[in-house]
């Protein structure tokens, strides 16, 4: 159910336009001016330019420094600067200044914090209701080592969503996560799912994984409570990442939307360009989570 390419040239379907657009112009300059991050622009997600225009982003907080190092990502790995306080009053600003009527926020591994950052979660998700009130939230997160206490923070907040992605199958897990198993990630999307929050994970095609792997990915969420699930295509950051084993045809993502849905999930995003937070807002409103 894949197709291998030249994987020096992209595939006609993997190709995006450009970034313009009077929205895209405002929101970039918005980011800027209040000194915050997005996942978008430290990601290089393919889909910045139809988000931004559409007015949607996903803000990364705790800086744009990553104590992990994981070969898939491309995410700077260096050790991060302090706790910057502001940045949840900086990104509640934005937010209302952007009129969103649902936000998506995530943020580096910060293993250098005694509480990987979850305390300041806290307060950012707090910071950000009380400025929007009404707003439906999605935190995509960390592990946090699985440590309950620092999940508990984040599920004591209730954000309508709380994502956590195992990222890719658990044979190929070992090779391209850094500190993060497949197994703990598990564990992580069990804990928020039993709390009685919505868990939704994601994981990538295009590094050698098998149909009967991504068939047992998908069982193995389902089995710790996992509702939402999104698929994308990997793309290799530098020539130092994990190379890309395979391009994957559209309609095979579009066969695992089909399997996923089938076997149980409530919401499944599946496409070449699909990430995380790709049109977050469609399943809150089906799940009617608002």
């Amino acid at each position: 159910m894949s197709i291998k390419t030249d994987k020096t040239r992209l595939p006609h379907w993997m190709k995006v336009p450009l970034p313009k657009g009077g929205e895209y112009s405002r929101i970039k300059n918005l980011i800027e001016e209040h000194d915050l991050n997005t996942i978008c622009s430290s990601g290089n997600c393919p889909n910045k330019a139809e988000c931004w225009n559409a007015g949607t982003a996903t803000f990364m907080i705790l800086g744009e420094k990553c104590t992990r190092n994981c070969r898939f990502c491309y995410v700077k790995s260096l050790m991060p600067d302090p706790v910057d306080w502001g940045e949840a009053l900086r990104l509640a600003e934005s937010i209302k200044t952007l009129k969103l009527k649902h936000c998506v926020i995530t943020s580096v591994a910060r293993d250098d914090l005694e509480d990987q950052g979850a305390k300041f979660w806290a307060y950012t998700i707090r910071t950000v209701r009380e400025m929007n009130p009404g707003i439906s939230m999605e935190t995509l997160i960390p592990d946090f080592s699985n440590n309950h206490d620092l999940l508990d923070l984040i599920i004591y907040e209730k954000p309508e969503v709380i994502s956590h992605n195992i990222e890719t199958v658990e044979r190929i897990s070992p090779n391209i996560r850094s500190l993060a198993t497949y197994e703990k990630s598990l564990k992580v999307l069990e804990y928020i799912a039993q709390s009685g929050q919505v868990a939704k994970s994601g994981f990538m095609l295009g590094l050698g994984e098998k149909f009967d792997e991504v068939s047992k990915t998908m069982d193995d969420l389902l089995q710790v409570g996992v509702k939402v699930l999104t698929i994308g295509q990997y793309l290799p950051p530098s020539e130092r990442h994990t190379k890309l084993v395979e391009y994957v045809k559209p309609e095979v993502f579009k066969a695992y939307k089909e399997l996923g849905i089938s076997k149980g999930f409530k919401y499944v995003e599946s496409g070449p360009l699909i990430r995380s937070s790709y049109h977050a807002e469609k399943h809150v409103d089906i799940l009617n989570l608002r």
